[in-house]
């Protein structure tokens, strides 16, 4: 006795071709009152269930998008991941999510297990500098967004923050309270998003007519182990630089932990700005001025790029969209420390 019975069963139950069921179960065929009748009592006694993701298939979509995304644990992606949940939730269409802990073979490994998902799209997210298979691996896919940070040779609209606008919002307020000293603590050298904002810092804290002021660089991983690495190094070297732009919530909590291990105060010691406002900075203290990301337009913005009827537009594919930032000013910044008395470091 079969255990599921098919389209097959329920047509010749009914006396109708498979076709004929077909349409009718997806509303496309107006049939007679008889007709619907049988088809519907062959549909009951056979218990038959269609098959979800064969219907999909047929109408040429799957009905899901695959999110490639670094780690669901950091506060950024987790509150990026629920806005793409909930954007494509208007799409009708779920989301697989894979977590590739920006290990390279992870990432190869997801976006092949999205393509054999054969998903309608795909939202890459990474916080490294991927190596040219991957770039490879992301452009066999007909749909793909690349969000958050650039992936060289990706041939995918982009949809990124404003780095550079955020590096020049923290060098002018920095400028402002009085600082010339700034290190910058960044989640990689090559990386794009180290870069952008690291030339609008500069550009933030130097004005016209002056030479550049160039602030001094710290890179490792966006993770509070690597900020409280960076912060141990800073601390073996700091030596006129007298506040901090971080360049991720994640970096500022090792930051925060080594100084408070330390005994140094912010802003009293140091002044600090982070980048990203996903966590919860104005319950820390002091309260952490930040350069906000739009973490839950960028997600809306990502699916809507995703489902866009444009995609056969020559130039689509080399769309780069930049979204806002805005400065969150607490009480992290103050007047340089050195136009007060320095504290000994234990230098």
């Amino acid at each position: 006795m079969k255990s599921r019975h098919s389209l097959k069963d329920v047509a010749k139950e009914a006396g109708v071709s498979t076709a004929t069921i077909s349409r009718h179960l997806n509303g496309s065929l107006d049939l007679p009152e008889a007709t619907r009748a049988r088809i519907d009592a062959a549909v009951t006694k056979l218990s038959y269930h269609p098959n979800p993701h064969a219907r999909r298939l047929s109408l040429g979509r799957s009905d899901t998008i695959a999110l490639i995304l670094p780690d669901i644990a950091n506060p950024f992606f987790a509150k990026l991941a629920a806005a793409i949940g909930m954007a494509a939730e208007v799409h009708k269409s779920m989301v697989l999510l894979h977590a590739t802990f920006n290990k390279s073979e992870r990432e190869v490994a997801a976006l092949r297990r999205a393509a054999q998902n054969q998903v309608d799209g795909i939202i890459f997210i990474t916080n490294r500098a991927p190596e040219e298979r991957v770039a490879q691996a992301l452009n066999d896919f007909s749909r793909a967004v690349i969000l958050d940070e650039d992936v060289p040779g990706g041939r995918a609209p982009r949809l990124l923050c404003d780095n550079e606008l955020g590096g020049v919002l923290a060098g002018r307020h920095l400028r402002a309270a009085g600082h010339r000293h700034v290190a910058y603590f960044g989640g990689g050298a090559d990386l794009h998003s180290t870069q952008t904002r690291l030339a609008g810092l500069r550009s933030g804290l130097t004005k016209n007519g002056e030479a550049d002021i160039e602030p001094t660089l710290f890179v490792g991983d966006h993770s509070p182990t690597s900020g409280r690495v960076l912060a141990e190094k800073f601390l073996s070297q700091a030596d006129h630089e007298t506040a901090i732009f971080s360049g991720s919530d994640e970096l500022t909590v090792g930051i925060l932990e080594v100084f408070h291990e330390r005994g140094i105060r912010v802003p009293e010691d140091f002044s600090l700005i982070s980048f990203d406002d996903a966590r919860s900075l104005h319950l820390f203290a002091p309260a952490i001025t930040s350069v906000r990301q739009p973490v839950d337009l960028l997600g809306a913005r990502a699916v809507e790029i995703l489902f866009s009827d444009t995609w056969d537009q020559p130039d689509f594919k080399a769309l780069t969209e930049l979204m806002p930032v805005t400065l969150i000013e607490r009480r992290s910044v103050s007047a340089p420390a050195n136009n007060k008395k320095r504290p000994d470091l234990g230098m």
